[in-house]
């Protein structure tokens, strides 16, 4: 057995190249790597085999790394590098307002949520509260977000998703100051792009909100918090519903089958309608620019459905599927029409892309 002791008045670093006699609980040869010299201090692990261990750093100016190996398998060992590494965040938080972050030969500075960093690198100040999202899904949060809000905030996000497809906005946490009809603090909903849309809903309160699903493509939030009573605010997921009702105009609009178009094939269990209206007078085209669902013969798996009204029980003007039973020129209908697209199985294809109008 060798055992190898080495000390320095820093945190020690140690990477890992090896090739040792493996077994699941490390019983025969092994390294074992400790933070101090005695050989009952803090244990970082115990390893053998070929994979590559993480790189080990030391919680304290000392490592302890012994190897071991038994009478029987010899295998070609292991290199390792080792290096000191001051940990700059341990006196006064290395200067940092609100948190630290030590790296390899250096620190850096964080801010919570809700600030951002000042030019000198250290200090944080409020960051600004106007937010435009245009991802498919991803999370949003009240300023400063686990702790408290700030009073004196009026914070907006608008949220925008590929055309055809309606945003949906979850709640995980909320916790809002509690008034009967939220007229402090408080968050309120539009069903548009921005505060002139229809007010979806005004909430307060400790009480989560249902989940909010926007008629449209876009959801705009604002959040606003008097001088007096904060609380923790809230946490929350938007993502998409596909199928909605749409305005056919004389300008062409874009249609897609999933709000991932482009990046993802369409997922699999999707059933989806979308309404596409015109003004009396005037009809409704659909013309494809892109088409590819999974191919059947009777298009009986997944499948597009167009009909020439409000819904299946309108006169169909077909179903399609593959890439070679897609619509060989534009769909038309009268004023109102139902194009629905339904995917049973997990989605390999990238679905229909059209232009409307």
């Amino acid at each position: 057995m060798g055992s190898v002791m080495w000390g320095t008045g820093s945190l020690q670093g140690l990477l890992y190249s090896s090739l040792i006699q493996g077994c699941q609980v490390c019983k025969y040869d092994f390294v074992e790597v400790r933070s101090g010299l005695s050989p009952d201090a803090g244990l970082h692990g115990k390893f053998c085999g070929s994979e590559t261990p993480e790189v080990i750093t030391s919680q304290s100016n000392n490592m302890r790394v012994e190897f071991k190996s038994d009478n029987t398998v010899s295998k070609r060992g292991f290199r390792a590098h080792f290096f000191s590494d001051k940990d700059e965040c341990a006196k006064d938080n290395g200067g940092c307002q609100h948190e630290c972050v030590n790296t390899f030969g250096s620190y850096l500075c964080r801010c919570r949520n809700g600030y951002r960093l000042h030019e000198n690198q250290q200090d944080c100040k409020e960051a600004g509260c106007v937010h435009k999202i245009n991802s498919a899904e991803g999370t949003l949060v009240s300023p400063n977000w686990p702790d408290k809000y700030p009073s004196r905030r009026e914070c907006t996000w608008n949220i925008s998703s590929t055309a055809g497809h309606r945003v949906k906005l979850t709640f995980n946490e909320f916790e809002i100051e509690q008034h009967q009809e939220c007229a402090y603090d408080h968050l309120e909903l539009h069903d548009g792009p921005d505060s002139l849309a229809p007010v979806l809903g005004r909430f307060c309160g400790s009480k989560k909100p249902d989940p909010v699903v926007a008629s449209g493509s876009s959801l705009f939030l604002r959040f606003y918090s008097d001088a007096s009573v904060q609380r923790r605010g809230f946490q929350a997921m938007h993502s998409t519903e596909c199928g909605g009702r749409l305005k056919a105009e004389v300008q062409t609009k874009e249609l897609y089958s999933h709000a991932q178009f482009g990046d993802n094939n369409y997922p699999s269990q999707a059933r989806c309608d979308w309404v596409i209206a015109a003004e009396d007078g005037y009809g409704v085209e659909l013309i494809f620019r892109t088409f590819e669902v999974e191919e059947e013969a009777d298009c009986g798996y997944d499948y597009m459905e167009a009909y020439d009204g409000y819904d299946s029980t309108a006169p169909r003007l077909g179903r399609f599927c593959g890439s070679g039973h897609q619509p060989g020129g534009p769909l038309c209908w009268s004023t109102e029409g139902n194009w629905r697209v339904v995917s049973e199985e997990v989605g390999r294809y990238r679905g229909p892309n059209t232009e409307v109008s």
